[in-house]
């Protein structure tokens, strides 16, 4: 069963990791998507892995802190799809690793101008395209990180994502009549460029209950239910893909 037929997305942070395992699983399940990143050869890369397999998809090579980008990708599913129905707004930035009062002002707003300011113009764009044909579905990507724990040396992160529930529900106040929906989908540990080493990788798993961290594609199933019809009644929730690391700490 295909779940998105005849829908049009957009992803941002496309090019690898989250994004990228939510653009091929989007676009078997039907939707056409616009892919966006900022790095053009791995971008172009995942539309032709999507192309070959079938799908529908384009990229736009963009720095999601700047408005003219979350614009032009909105256009571009206007124009080439139709209308736009789906936003997964993925994009993030992990940052400076250091303690607070080491943190320069440039690098926590750096931080959160990728983690949140980012989500801001990104829903500011695609709103009024939902709104056109009565119905949409926002998915931000946040982390445990901010919302369930602390980590040392990661408070601009952790403030960012911790901002992002904010937004989605004073989205989900201002645009749930009307029939747009918006929630945050907070994984847990999962295996991407963000993730470090080996060995960072395996303190990771052991903060969580299942003792290991997520494939990208496990994520991306999650955004794929939120995308979807099948979270029709769902807005302005969190949908914990964590591994148990929010209801227990071992």
């Amino acid at each position: 069963m295909k779940l998105l037929d005849s829908k049009a997305a957009i992803i941002t942070g496309a090019s690898s990791g989250i994004g990228k395992a939510a653009a091929t699983l989007f676009a078997a399940h039907g939707a056409a998507v616009v892919l966006v990143a900022r790095r053009e050869g791995p971008l172009d890369s995942a539309v032709a892995e999507i192309e070959d397999l079938g799908g529908r998809a384009l990229a736009i090579v963009g720095d999601v802190t700047e408005e003219r980008t979350h614009k032009q990708a909105v256009a571009a599913a206007r124009a080439e799809f139709g209308g736009l129905h789906i936003a997964f707004n993925n994009a993030g930035l992990v940052g400076a690793m250091k303690p607070l009062t080491e943190i320069e002002p440039r690098e926590w707003s750096k931080v959160l101008a990728v983690n949140l300011t980012a989500a801001f113009l990104g829903a500011r764009a695609q709103i009024p395209a939902m709104l056109e044909q009565g119905a949409g579905a926002l998915v931000f990507t946040g982390s445990f990180v901010g919302n369930s724990v602390g980590l040392p040396g990661m408070c601009p992160y952790a403030a960012a994502k911790a901002g992002l529930m904010g937004l989605v529900r004073g989205i989900t106040a201002d645009y749930a009549a009307a029939g747009i929906r918006a929630n945050a989908l907070l994984p847990g540990g999962t295996a991407t460029d963000m993730a470090g080493d080996a060995a960072q990788r395996e303190w990771a798993a052991g903060l969580h209950a299942m003792k290991r961290i997520a494939n990208p594609e496990e994520i991306a199933q999650a955004a794929l239910f939120l995308a979807s019809d099948m979270s029709s009644f769902v807005t302005g929730s969190a949908l914990w893909a964590d591994g148990g690391n929010a209801a227990v700490k071992l």
